[in-house]
């Protein structure tokens, strides 16, 4: 068995026998980049405290003579990793205990050896203490990333829920929301899957970890793997230095996955593992590492899209329908629609330094009649526009330029109907042509961007920018 030097890493061995410290520093000098050989475990802990951190420990579980009881072993456990968390302890000893064993790993410590070692078994043990050494660093280092850009997001959210469509959508959220349940949740674009997603987590045990929502619809499937899993140096052409992924940024936390019908068939294999098993693999490595993380998934896409096994995995479906929540589009929970005007318009106000201005009584009413394809992102754009543009005391109707066409169902006028009536609905500006396009195309693709992409011939990142242009 022949093991890869590992570079630039620091390992420290403390034994209280010196002929033991020379026999591993002999073995693993040949393979690690610094060994610092001890006889003191107080003079390591000062040392850790004035230079840089170690990848891996080997600590010896008895320092009094006679005694073979481990107690003093575990106890530097708890001391070295009050210093340093991520640090991986590996624990050995000439007695055989597996009661000792155990506690050590209760207390901490990644592995455990028996004297006498076998040299390729030893460094094979060090070398996956290191890479996990690495990975938490790397997790640690992500979260803070995540905690820090997600800080104003975190704040919590008032969320309007008067209809009772979107009330037992709710409902079901908080009631899932203490378990780890895997959620997958289904709706139009722009109904708010990410909101309910983050209330959820906002309301579980992990509220207080990292929420690190990806949209798969977004990311290209060449990088998706890279940008979720992380990958090692070398693992392809452009892998330079190691990186963890969004996963690992997650842990503790929830993962969020928007746009999971996107998942190419790899990806959603991996995905499957990393339900399946808590554990993901890197690009270019060749062990698994355990992962803590809730998924919840959500889509545009139908049922029937989901179980078609052409398409989807059916055993990656049902591992994240374990709750499936149906978040209703806007056009079902118009009594909402008032409240969410006055939420956004307050919010809007603060943020340009405009009076906080409400529809009148025509507005209103025009409003709460809309189709509103785009369902509430759509909503907030148009309330965001006029607040901008607005000059009155209060919203008119033409503040919120709303596309013609679009009232309730029952004022829809047909495109045969308007052609023969001398009064034509259909959109005459370039504009209006190309929002009413792309508002019909996801129609018709049950909201499925990456179908509806296809059929207007252009690339699914182009069609989002699109829908955000014209608030679909």
């Amino acid at each position: 068995m022949s093991l890869p030097t590992v570079r630039g890493e620091r390992i420290a061995v403390i034994d209280d026998d010196a002929d033991v410290l020379a026999a591993a520093r002999m073995v693993l000098k040949r393979r690690f980049a610094t060994v610092l050989p001890s006889n003191s475990p107080q003079a390591l802990l000062d040392v850790m405290g004035q230079e840089a951190e170690f990848d891996a420990l080997l600590l010896d579980m008895n320092f009094r003579r006679g005694d073979d009881s481990g107690a003093d072993g575990l106890a530097w456990i708890d001391r070295f990793l009050e210093r340093d968390p991520n640090l991986s302890i590996v624990c050995f000893t000439a007695y055989g205990d597996i009661d000792l064993a155990v506690e050590s790993m209760r207390r901490g410590a990644v592995d455990f050896v028996i004297k006498p070692w076998e040299n390729e078994r030893l460094v094979a043990t060090i070398r996956s203490a290191v890479e996990l050494s690495r990975a938490r660093r790397e997790a640690g280092a992500g979260r803070e990333r995540v905690r820090e850009l997600t800080r104003g997001a975190a704040l919590p959210v008032t969320i309007v829920a008067r209809s009772k469509a979107f009330s037992e959508a709710l409902s079901l959220a908080h009631r899932v929301a203490p378990t780890d349940a895997s959620v997958l949740i289904l709706g139009e674009n722009g109904v708010g899957k990410e909101v309910v997603a983050r209330e959820i987590h906002r309301c579980s045990a992990r509220a207080a970890e990292p929420f690190v929502a990806i949209d798969l619809g977004a990311i290209p499937e060449s990088l998706a793997e890279s940008e979720l899993f992380g990958h090692r140096k070398g693992g392809f052409t452009d892998a330079k230095t190691d990186r963890a992924g969004r996963i690992a940024a997650a842990h503790g936390g929830t993962l969020f996955l928007d746009e999971i019908a996107n998942a190419s068939p790899s990806l959603q294999q991996k995905l499957l593992t990393l339900l399946e098993r808590k554990e993901m693999t890197a690009v270019g490595d060749d062990r698994p590492r355990p992962i803590d993380v809730r998924v919840i998934a959500a889509t545009n896409a139908t049922r029937s899209q989901l179980t078609d096994p052409h398409r989807f995995r059916a055993d990656l479906y049902y591992r994240l329908n374990t709750v499936e929540i149906v978040v209703p589009p806007l056009r079902e929970r118009r009594e909402d629609i008032p409240a969410m005007i006055d939420q956004f318009g307050g919010e809007f106000a603060r943020r340009y330094g405009k009076p906080n201005r409400t529809p009148d009584a025509a507005a209103m009413e025009a409003m709460v009649r809309h189709e509103w394809p785009g369902n509430v992102r759509a909503l907030r754009h148009a309330v965001e526009r006029a607040t901008i543009l607005s000059s009155g005391h209060a919203f008119s109707l033409a503040d919120f330029a709303l596309v013609p066409g679009q009232a309730s169902s029952h004022q829809t006028v047909s495109p045969s109907s308007s052609g023969s009536s001398g009064a034509s609905q259909a959109p005459q500006t370039l504009e209006q042509i190309e929002r009413a396009a792309i508002a019909s195309a996801l129609t018709r693709n049950g909201g499925n961007a990456s179908h509806a992409a296809a059929e207007l011939g252009i690339t699914r990142q182009s069609l989002y920018r699109r829908m955000e242009k014209h608030g679909l």
